[in-house]
């Protein structure tokens, strides 16, 4: 697998005295989509969260093993590494939009100015780049100063895309991220998930396994905090080597 941007190296991780992932090792290649499948509670989300640190906001959290990024050879998880600086290199939208009370313009500016971005048209560029980037632009461009709220669930959603990209980041994450929309807004959200790999490496955690076959190049299937199977989407879906993955995409896990 070549061009790897992300690897996760003996990954175990701890909520108390609870093991929730259980010695994972997996590359994750740049400028793909990979997805997380599996049933509630097999550690997907919980593996996602460990890529941008989100798990050090709460007490008694505990990492083992590595996640390097690359090219640099970072831990991720590493005790010498900075979590907010992670969260600006590696961004994260959530199952739900949760866009900010403020303008839909200071909503997307707002990680700049926390990175202490102070150039006014440096901000604007970017924030009108990311906006684009996030399918936005048009249907946003007169109303830059409206409240985020205004918009509707996709846009929102579209909104919080726009935000996470508008600080550069190396990796996406997307938690669920059309567990809360319609069809249609589903559908527009996947097709800017298919478009933006060509800019970032994307990771998207789904139930939804027809929405991982649609929009992910890898897929990684996780059973009891444990990476069953991992292969290219296409193979997995059509030919799994493990009998719980088989049992779970074709309906048959119990």
């Amino acid at each position: 697998m070549e061009n790897v941007k992300a690897e996760v190296k003996n990954l175990n991780f701890y909520y108390g005295d609870f093991q929730a992932l259980k010695k994972l090792n997996f590359k994750i290649k740049e400028k793909h989509i990979t997805a997380f499948i599996g049933p509630s509670g097999c550690g997907k989300t919980t593996v996602l969260r460990c890529f941008n640190r989100m798990h050090d906001l709460y007490p008694n959290n505990r990492y083992e093993g590595e996640i390097i990024l690359y090219p640099e050879n970072i831990n991720l998880i590493g005790k010498d590494v900075d979590p907010i600086e992670i969260r600006m290199r590696i961004s994260m939208v959530f199952q739900k939009p949760n866009p900010f009370p403020k303008s839909i313009f200071d909503n997307v500016a707002y990680g700049l100015k926390v990175r202490g971005v102070k150039n006014k048209s440096e901000i604007e560029d970017k924030v009108v780049t990311a906006l684009k980037n996030a399918a936005l632009w048009d249907e946003v461009k007169d109303k830059l100063k409206d409240v985020a709220f205004n918009l509707s669930g996709g846009q929102q959603q579209r909104l919080c895309i726009a935000r996470a990209l508008a600080s550069d980041p190396e990796i996406l994450l997307f938690d669920e991220p059309t567990s809360a929309l319609d069809p249609i807004a589903t559908s527009k959200i996947e097709e800017l998930i298919v478009e933006l790999k060509s800019k970032v490496t994307i990771i998207i955690v789904t139930h939804n396994m027809q929405q991982a076959a649609r929009v992910s190049d890898f897929t990684a299937f996780f059973y009891l905090g444990e990476m069953i199977e991992f292969d290219e989407t296409e193979k997995l879906f059509t030919n799994p080597k493990h009998r719980l993955t088989e049992d779970y995409i074709t309906g048959r896990f119990s």
